[in-house]
């Protein structure tokens, strides 16, 4: 019998609970089956108010960390305090955020659930909650007790991993080291495996426009990237690089490289929104959301939507569902690899 993926619901105020449901009706033929086992982990009347909303009439039985589940069920993050409003920053929503993951890391370690599927969070209600990580890739680190982690993007073929993330860019010369860029390569080549790719061939990107010019522009992708990259072909992987910063995503959406290696956060990012949102012409409104979010690195398999809260919209019933499928999609791939 396949194990439980957890849902957390991040943020009650933003989205995640909306999304959440919408997905679980689109995928409720294979819930009953059993093809697909969901325990949702966050607030409560969050998700009985986004249901109120829907008009789906959804029954999702409550659950604690013990005894049998049915294939779908919910489990309560923690207390509730004063009512969770949608659209709104507070204390109360980051502490049942991060109880949320907190619970969901639990059960993932102890084995108990096949990964985690996680809902976009607020930084800053975290931070008004006390918990003071920069996001849910080094959140999930530190409650995992990981050394290092890696975030990859991924939407269709377009799969991004990042050597650094949320640090200023004029730090990010100095976090390029050969050390975490073989790690990134190393995690980014397993991953890829695991999705079921024999011989993954990745690109990296390069740091300096033209990858330095010869040293014009900068000498790190001379001494740091192409060493790098040289030692991991000698150990047999098929790696290519630095390719510039410009053609790289080019080439990756042609299919020439099963992934790219981006060296900060826009330069990933960037190329994998402009592909997975969809935008309206007459409104300059985006329609819907495609990709999905990897940790690479934990003790246990992470995934996430690739979007915000979205408090300007949250409680309407207009946000997409489509991000949040395909991060449950891409954690069923990654845990029966693992099984």
């Amino acid at each position: 019998m396949k194990r439980h993926l957890a849902i957390t619901m991040g943020d009650p105020a933003g989205i995640g609970p909306e999304i959440i449901l919408k997905a679980v009706y689109r995928l409720r033929s294979r819930i009953e089956c059993g093809d697909l086992r969901l325990v949702i982990i966050g607030s409560g009347p969050s998700l009985a108010l986004a249901d109120q909303q829907l008009c789906f009439d959804l029954s999702i039985p409550v659950v604690d960390m013990d005894g049998a589940w049915p294939n779908l069920c919910f489990m309560q993050a923690d207390r509730e305090g004063e009512p969770i409003a949608p659209g709104i920053v507070s204390a109360d929503a980051g502490r049942m955020a991060f109880k949320a993951i907190e619970k969901g890391v639990r059960l993932a370690l102890d084995g108990k659930i096949g990964g985690i599927v996680t809902a976009p969070l607020n930084k800053e209600a975290l931070n008004k909650a006390g918990f003071h990580n920069a996001g849910h890739t080094e959140l999930l680190a530190h409650l995992t007790g990981a050394k290092s982690s890696v975030m990859m993007l991924a939407h269709g073929p377009m799969r991004v991993s990042h050597v650094t993330t949320h640090v200023a860019l004029e730090q990010v010369p100095n976090r390029l080291t050969p050390q975490r860029l073989r790690l990134v390569i190393d995690l980014t080549e397993q991953a890829l495996r695991r999705l079921g790719i024999a011989r993954p061939k990745i690109a990296v990107a390069a740091l300096n426009p033209h990858a330095g010019e010869g040293g014009l522009f900068g000498r790190q992708d001379i001494d740091i990237s192409a060493p790098t990259i040289a030692a991991a072909v000698s150990d047999g992987l098929d790696i290519v690089g630095p390719v510039p910063g410009d053609t790289v995503f080019v080439k990756l959406r042609a299919g020439q490289y099963d992934a790219a290696i981006a060296m900060y956060h826009d330069q990933g990012h960037i190329p994998v929104k402009l592909l997975g949102f969809e935008v309206d012409s007459s409104t300059g409104e985006w329609t819907a959301l495609s990709g999905v979010n990897i940790t690479l690195g934990l003790p246990i398999i992470r995934t996430s939507v690739d979007h915000g809260t979205a408090f300007d919209i949250a409680g309407k019933g207009i946000a997409s569902e489509q991000s949040l499928i395909e991060a449950i999609e891409f954690a069923e791939r990654l845990s029966g690899a693992a099984s």
